[in-house]
């Protein structure tokens, strides 16, 4: 089974939307993300640290000038 196969339905689109989206040159907003799919910004932190570690590959988390930057493959 691949790790993507592994994602909840919330994970899953979320990766999807990250990588369908350029929060390298904008910066990442996680009350955004949350109004986006109508969850709690916790919900948001737990998919994240979720994804870095069911698909280490496929999405990338780095800080820069002030701001988180989230790039993605979708799988």
């Amino acid at each position: 089974m691949a790790a993507e196969d592994l994602l909840t339905d919330f994970e899953s689109r979320l990766l999807k939307w990250i990588a369908a989206s350029d929060f390298i040159e904008v910066p990442w907003s996680t009350k955004r993300a949350a109004e986006a799919f109508e969850v709690s910004e916790k919900e948001v932190y737990e998919a994240l640290s979720s994804l870095t570690n069911k698909v280490p590959d496929l999405i990338h988390i780095s800080y820069d000038d002030g701001a988180i930057r989230i790039a993605a493959e979708a799988p």
